[in-house]
């Protein structure tokens, strides 16, 4: 169904209101009839124009809903994507603030770094391996602007895939030397192990979601851009945090990121 450019706008004033004062609003679709995936991409896209007028730099992009357990805990059976921003990205071991969220989750991932520019329609498994330069460790911080994360595929699109932040490791290693899908994950809360997880959780493949993606922006004629990060989706299942949260994620081959959260004091 084709929504008005006046209701897609007015949707992502809402989202936008919602992130900046920190208050989440009500499912999309139980507000709008009609709304659905194509009419979620063209309001994550008016935000997204809106964050690059306010001085953002487009620095990559997020694969999400990948892995066959996040989709069943959405009912959602197909993977999203939404945009990355320079300010979207923390320094590892800088204390993370959690007053400019609403209701964060976090999410081990591998993060890809292109070499090459890479378009589709027709992008393959190979086109992507032979674009993309490096794999990173990575983690993303997710929050949703709809409340109680209770979102269905429209909802969270429309919310620019629920993200928030991200951090990349600082060890880069080049993905001829990966075994991608069996790298093991293992992703500790306060010292200890909360969650495990493989890259083949990832669509079979992590680089899957690099062909996903190119995919999906060469329907609108756009391009994966050489030096550009995608987040592949993650690993295994989020989780919540809480002020002075210690997170590391320890993969094979991809080394440990460490990540900290301020506590419920810090200013």
């Amino acid at each position: 169904m084709s929504l008005s450019q006046t209701v897609l706008h007015e949707m992502a004033d809402r989202l936008h209101d919602a992130e900046k004062n920190r208050i989440p609003i009500e499912p999309l679709t139980s507000a709008y009839e009609g709304f659905e995936e194509e009419n979620a991409y063209s309001v994550q896209n008016i935000n997204a124009a809106r964050a690059a007028r306010e001085g953002k730099r487009l620095v990559g992009y997020k694969v999400g809903l990948t892995s066959r357990e996040a989709q069943r805990q959405f009912n959602v059976f197909r993977p999203d994507y939404g945009h990355l921003f320079d300010s979207m990205a923390v320094l590892e071991e800088t204390p993370i603030q959690l007053s400019g969220l609403i209701q964060p989750k976090i999410e081990g991932e591998i993060a890809f770094i292109l070499g090459k520019d890479l378009k589709g329609p027709g992008v393959t498994i190979v086109d992507a391996l032979n674009a993309v330069d490096y794999a990173v460790n990575a983690v993303e911080i997710v929050d949703s602007r709809i409340r109680d994360w209770k979102i269905s595929a429209p909802d969270t699109i429309a919310d620019n895939g629920s993200s928030a932040l991200f951090v990349l490791s600082g060890l880069r290693k080049r993905i001829e030397s990966l075994d991608l899908p069996s790298i093991g994950m293992a992703f500790s809360q306060n010292g200890e192990v909360r969650v495990t997880g493989a890259g083949a959780a990832v669509m079979g493949n992590p680089l899957s979601a690099v062909v996903f993606l190119a995919n999906e922006l060469g329907r609108m004629d756009k391009s994966l851009l050489a030096g550009e990060v995608v987040l592949s989706g993650a690993l295994s299942s989020m989780l919540s945090i809480a002020p002075g949260d210690v997170f590391a994620c320890e993969m094979h081959g991809l080394g440990r990121l460490n990540l900290r959260f301020a506590g419920k004091d810090a200013r």
